[in-house]
């Protein structure tokens, strides 16, 4: 499973990227307001240091100046992802985009009929939130299973891009339920490292060790 960073604050991201696990990056309207950066600059920045790919969020909701915003967004670097809304225009502007080169994720996806739609538009990816389903008592996770069934059974080739994520738990089943993708706040990609056992069988072996004297260095 890919796992991207959901962010838009560049040093963490950055943070993050030094270990060599970070495949892609995405943003929306939201985390752009909480940077309090200029959403084009901050875009183009990651994108700089980013291979992968880089979600960018378009901001209307009509399709004509969808695709006028998509333009702008794919000249900003070769790794754009342009992200479209899950509405019959930003399915509209996600054909026309696939059809030119244009790597799209179709977000706010909340069904797996949403997410067959966002297939058949031939998107890149769909990014079905699961934090916000749970927040509803709905499980999210029975929705990445059934989208990871539905593609399976028909051969598309979308990813499953399972955002919304709260916990290292939602982590580990987004990856046991097949999901192609993960994004991840960057608290959570730097909690996935953690374990009461790993944190008490350290601090055995440097306890020891200091009891030895000895210096590696």
């Amino acid at each position: 499973m890919k796992f991207f960073i959901d962010t838009a604050d560049v040093a963490a991201i950055k943070e993050l990227d030094e270990t060599g696990l970070v495949d892609g990056v995405t943003t929306n309207p939201s985390l752009i307001f909480k940077s309090g950066r200029d959403f084009k600059e901050v875009v183009k920045e990651i994108c700089g240091f980013i291979d992968g790919p880089v979600s960018a969020e378009v901001a209307s909701m009509e399709y004509e100046q969808m695709m006028k915003e998509a333009e702008v967004l794919r000249k900003l670097a070769d790794n754009v992802c342009v992200k479209l809304p899950l509405t019959f225009d930003g399915l509209r502007a996600c054909r026309a985009l696939t059809n030119d080169g244009t790597k799209t994720n179709v977000t706010l996806c909340f069904s797996a009929n949403q997410a067959l739609l966002a297939a058949k538009a031939g998107a890149t990816f769909v990014s079905p939130f699961i934090g916000r389903l749970d927040d509803i008592n709905i499980d999210g996770m029975e929705l990445i299973e059934d989208i990871r069934t539905i593609y399976d059974n028909y051969g598309f080739d979308t990813e499953i891009l399972a955002a919304s994520i709260r916990s290292a738990n939602h982590v580990k089943d987004c990856a046991l339920a097949g999901a192609d993708v993960a994004t991840i706040p960057p608290g959570v990609a730097k909690g996935l490292v953690k374990h009461v056992l790993t944190d008490q069988g350290l601090a055995g072996f440097e306890r020891d060790w200091a009891a030895t004297g000895q210096k590696i260095i």
